[in-house]
């Protein structure tokens, strides 16, 4: 059906709650499923959105979304692509582009912020969603942003604007500063990290904030400054149906599993090597698989050199979902030793396999993984005595494992499952839109196919540049 029958008011089959389907467009700057909690939630709840009837657009920057296609959904979920200069791509990040690689102003901005040592994807990525949002007016019942925080979402974009914060970014910057040695990684750190001050900006002018825990609603209205009544919990969760156990899969002895995907403070990962080396002394088969990326250097490079863990511990990376979570099941212990989290999903994700889990109390965990005893154990942050004691104890007790792992998978399907959390998503839509009068801003015309947006797009780049 188009824009224009929707409009005019033809007949369509409701969405899951019996109301009008709803146009989505959702943003993301990063979009990588595979790395990253902002992809990882894009990708499971555009899946959702869209097996409960609403048609959604995932609109993407570099590393672009990969989206989950479903006969039950089939043109209900699609991918636009918005091209940034993808500055940080791999394997040649902090890249300079060619002459040719310019489009516009907006490219200029991108480069220059990098050369001076900030981080200019959450402004230029907004900047460009503008006017890509503006060249479509009409063709959307709701914007949906996945924390760009960016100026160019301010003002009329076209459409209500509902946007997620996981967690303020002011946490990440204030544990890499307090974990800078020396005034120079602290420039560089305050400097990385400058984005925070327009995020801020932006959030207290926000109309309707979404959050996924207790612990970062809390957060965002004192970090941010938003109004607490405009921030709202949707609890996310884990894919159950993909993230479940099979007793198939034998255990390794030993083993234990955590998921870190950059060697920051914030990770904790540091600790769990330092609690790695205690607990060999009475598990000499102890090791620790981490997904993710292995560094080069940094303190858990020196780590694992300092304790002689070079053939203990293994990192692994571009990994399917499939051998993830066989991965998962395959140890005996799950771990998560972040100092903070916004959410956690792969304490989510661990549970929900029936694999025990060792967490600590940082940030939002406690509201994932649950009482200490009862669905976990759970130990404080940044302390590898603790975490060396609760890997020993659960290494040593087969019983307490698999109880824990039980425990666990009954809270995830009981609280946590991304279907909730689109029907959660949802009503806060429609609850924008009605403060929006309940119509589109103009009547709407035809979308045009993913390929045909891409080139409208360029063709309103070289307008831009023509009259710069």
């Amino acid at each position: 059906m188009t824009a224009e029958a929707r409009e005019a008011g033809a007949q369509e089959d409701p969405a899951s709650d019996g109301e009008r389907p709803l146009d989505i467009a959702l943003l993301t700057y990063k979009g990588n499923p595979f790395c990253g909690g902002q992809g990882v939630y894009v990708r499971h709840l555009s899946r959702e959105l869209a097996r409960l009837g609403h048609r959604v657009e995932v609109i993407g920057s570099q590393p672009y979304p990969v989206l989950d296609e479903h006969e039950d959904h089939a043109g209900r979920l699609t991918l636009t692509e918005l091209p940034s200069l993808d500055l940080y791509r791999q394997p040649d990040p902090f890249r300079t582009p060619g002459r040719d690689e310019y489009r516009d102003w907006v490219d200029a901005l991108e480069v220059a912020t990098m050369w001076t040592g900030g981080f200019p994807e959450p402004l230029t990525f907004s900047l460009r969603a503008r006017r890509h949002l503006r060249a479509r007016r009409g063709e959307f019942d709701v914007v949906h942003d996945n924390q760009t925080l960016g100026y160019g979402l301010l003002g009329d974009i076209g459409a209500p604007l509902v946007t997620t914060i996981h967690h303020p970014i002011t946490v990440d910057r204030q544990l890499e500063l307090d974990a800078a040695g020396t005034w120079q990684r602290r420039y560089s750190v305050r400097r990385w990290y400058a984005f925070t001050r327009m995020q801020k900006r932006v959030a207290r002018r926000l109309p309707s904030v979404l959050t996924v825990s207790g612990s970062s609603r809390q957060e965002i209205v004192d970090h941010l400054g938003v109004r607490d009544d405009r921030v709202h919990v949707v609890h996310i969760g884990a894919d159950t149906d993909l993230f479940a156990p099979n007793p198939a899969v034998p255990e390794v002895p030993g083993r234990i599993v955590t998921t870190s995907s950059a060697d920051v403070p914030l990770k904790g990962l540091v600790f769990l090597v330092e609690a790695l080396a205690k607990v060999r002394t009475e598990h000499p088969a102890a090791h620790l698989v981490v997904v993710g990326k292995r560094p080069a250097e940094g303190p858990v490079a020196q780590a694992v050199e300092r304790y002689g863990l070079e053939g203990a511990v293994e990192f692994v990376k571009g990994i399917s979902d499939a051998e993830l979570v066989d991965l998962i099941r395959s140890a005996e212990v799950a771990c998560v030793p972040s100092l903070y989290e916004g959410f956690s999903l792969p304490a989510a994700e661990a549970m929900a396999t029936g694999t025990p889990l060792l967490a600590t109390t940082g940030g939002a965990i406690p509201e994932v993984a649950g009482r200490d005893g009862e669905t976990c154990l759970a130990v404080p942050p940044g302390d590898a005595g603790a975490l060396a004691a609760g890997l020993t104890r659960l290494l040593g007790d087969r019983e307490l494992r698999v109880r824990l792992g039980a425990a666990g998978r009954n809270r995830v399907l009981r609280h946590f499952t991304w279907a909730r959390a689109a029907q959660g998503t949802v009503a806060r839509y429609r609850e924008a839109i009605a403060r929006h009068g309940g119509r589109r801003h103009t009547p709407a015309r035809p979308a045009p196919a993913p390929t045909a947006v891409r080139e409208e797009t360029l063709a309103s780049d070289r307008e831009s540049r023509a009259t710069c």
